[in-house]
């Protein structure tokens, strides 16, 4: 994207306002998902509009629960493709639809199955844990899923002399390595967008906003540099935090502290504001912008409910096998 174009999303998160258009269109949504008796999620990373229009907003895990529980008909999945086809398998006898097809992921197209497959036949018997941001089918060859709000405590629940794959996100894994302790083999994948966010960005933003909590997201470039310098005062460790981006906004809502430097996407910082509208958020990096994410707009999700598009799902075989990592991910 060129610096125009990230300076334009940018913008959207400095400006709440709705066009009177928009609101139109969300109202229409509404009442299209009420007629077919569907249930709208949201990602965090999702513009304010489509935020303010869904059901849910939240993290990768508390979606999937939500997916897991649902008694709606209907599933518009306002997130990424892996995220779609988890709720399509935690829901088989529900129709899952994504708002637009071509709304993938860096980090989970940064292995395969043929990959995980000879990396786990050069470590017979060790135990796969996947980020969730895989495909079904890297799932279904794992033994756990985990998100960055549950991660440490699958990697604690396995037992210490088991071996231990994580992939794909370099990033979390050498986090979850220096928090438990563990050493792992971990995939070289990495989140476009959060490893763009460089230990330059936090020290600019600790320059400018020396008082704030630094609430940093595990995926990010600078996640485990940030827990090395906390632990050796580089960085005051009391206002330091490796945080998903659920356990961002509860943080923010129970801190005595009310200013808050981000690190993360930028579309948290539209939940942020909203939930905790006393506080002061300021993003580590503008750059922070997942074009992914943003490819869901309001029209394609008024599209979706209107003409039944894009239904994902998952084959049989595949997610069966994917189904109990998946499940262990929710239950932990």
């Amino acid at each position: 994207m060129t610096t125009a174009e990230l300076e334009k999303d940018a913008a959207i998160y400095r400006d709440r306002r709705l066009p009177e258009h928009l609101e139109a269109i969300a109202a229409e949504i509404r009442r299209l998902a009420r007629e077919r008796n569907a249930v709208i999620l949201a990602h965090n990373y999702q513009v304010p509009e489509v935020q303010d229009v869904a059901d849910h907003v939240g993290d990768s895990l508390g979606l999937s629960r939500i997916a897991a529980a649902t008694d709606a008909d209907v599933i518009v999945f306002c997130g990424v493709h892996f995220m779609a086809e988890t709720a399509a398998i935690l829901s088989p006898r529900r129709r899952v639809l994504i708002p637009d097809l071509e709304a993938g992921c860096s980090l989970a197209a940064s292995i395969d199955a043929g990959e995980l497959r000879a990396w786990k036949a050069k470590h017979p018997g060790a135990l796969v844990v996947s980020y969730v941001n895989t495909t079904a089918e890297v799932k279904a060859l794992s033994d756990y899923c985990c998100t960055s709000g549950n991660a440490e405590r699958v990697i604690r629940a396995i037992p210490e002399d088991r071996e231990i794959l994580f992939l794909p996100d370099l990033f979390l894994g050498t986090y979850l390595e220096r928090v438990t302790g563990r050493k792992m083999h971990i995939w070289p994948g990495e989140c476009h967008v959060h490893a763009g966010i460089l230990p330059g960005d936090i020290e600019q933003a600790r320059r400018m906003h020396g008082d704030a909590d630094l609430l940093v997201h595990p995926e990010c470039g600078c996640a485990s540099q940030c827990m090395y310098f906390s632990t050796t005062g580089d960085l005051e460790a009391q206002r330091t935090y490796i945080l998903s981006t659920e356990g961002m906004v509860q943080h923010s809502q129970q801190s005595p502290r009310s200013s808050f430097v981000v690190a993360t996407e930028l579309g948290i910082m539209h939940r942020l504001r909203k939930e905790a509208p006393g506080n002061a958020f300021f993003v580590a990096s503008e750059r922070a912008i997942c074009r992914y994410m943003k490819r869901i707009t309001l029209d394609k999700v008024l599209a979706s409910l209107r003409d039944d598009v894009y239904e994902v799902s998952v084959d049989s075989a595949v997610a069966a096998c994917a189904e109990l990592a998946i499940r262990r991910m929710v239950e932990i």
